[in-house]
């Protein structure tokens, strides 16, 4: 098969692959709204339970019910916090039932559970609490750009790695194009998402365990030396295998775990 039929079906392989990457961190994460069903009197009510609001409103958890003879309450308290549980029914507006969980700053977290029911008897909606993150609102204008940049880097870093293993002529190219954009998507708009969400350019090493960080950090610096290695003897392309496979595995890591938050049980120990 001739290089440029081969370079094609390859560039193919991965975006797929890239897409799939996309769509597992969409899908996976504690951000991740829970869904499920739940049957009360002989009806099947359906409910998305949401784990992060932006801004510092009330949050917002909203389940269809038409019938009116079917309520609801919840019960909450701050995460990581030393508070009693709050109770409260839901109000009903419309074919909804809504439950609203207090205001808290950026990186604040509230534990949750919700219950519907009729005449008085409530099914718990899921077995544990949910825990819901408070996050700022990050402008279109930055998340777009990060977003799609730093899936684009994971593009070439796959493709540069299925270069090295076909021994194709681009190795180098490929390999510079995919430290310029992860760079630009994870090092620059990464942190500028960081700021407007938790007020915070930076949440990982040295200065915490946000798992985000730390992982776009190894990918990153594992990269530049793979493409300084390639670049100085296109034969140790065992460098880029392994920075593709590295940054692979990164973005199997669900996103958002170990992130900013509020340990509101130190307020006790002031």
């Amino acid at each position: 098969m001739k290089y440029r039929r081969k370079s094609i079906l390859l560039w193919v392989l991965a975006f797929l692959l890239m897409a799939g990457s996309a769509v597992y961190q969409r899908m996976s994460g504690p951000t991740y709204p829970k869904r499920g069903a739940i049957e009360i009197a002989g009806q099947e009510i359906k409910y998305k339970l949401i784990r992060s609001w932006e801004g510092t409103t009330d949050a917002e958890i909203r389940i269809e019910a038409a019938d009116k003879s079917i309520s609801g309450k919840y019960r909450f308290k701050r995460y990581k916090s030393h508070d009693a549980w709050t109770e409260h029914k839901t109000d009903r507006q419309g074919d909804e039932l809504i439950a609203y969980l207090p205001g808290q700053p950026a990186a604040g977290k509230v534990m949750y559970e919700i219950y519907i029911g009729k005449n008085g008897e409530y099914k718990k909606l899921e077995n544990e609490p949910l825990v819901l993150r408070y996050k700022g609102v990050v402008p279109k204008s930055v998340l777009i750009p990060h977003i799609i940049i730093i899936f684009m880097a994971m593009m070439f870093s796959t493709r540069a790695g299925m270069e090295a293993i076909i021994n194709g002529k681009n190795l180098v190219n490929y390999s510079l194009w995919t430290v310029l954009l992860f760079a630009v998507g994870g090092m620059i708009f990464g942190p500028i998402v960081q700021k407007y969400a938790f007020d915070a350019f930076w949440t990982g090493w040295p200065f915490g365990q946000d798992l985000t960080d730390n992982k776009t950090l190894a990918a990153f610096v594992l990269w530049i030396a793979a493409y300084f290695q390639v670049r100085n003897n296109p034969k140790k392309k065992a460098w880029v295998i392994a920075a593709a496979i590295g940054l692979m595995a990164v973005y199997l890591i669900p996103h958002s775990m170990f992130g900013s938050e509020i340990d509101y049980t130190q307020e006790v120990l002031k």
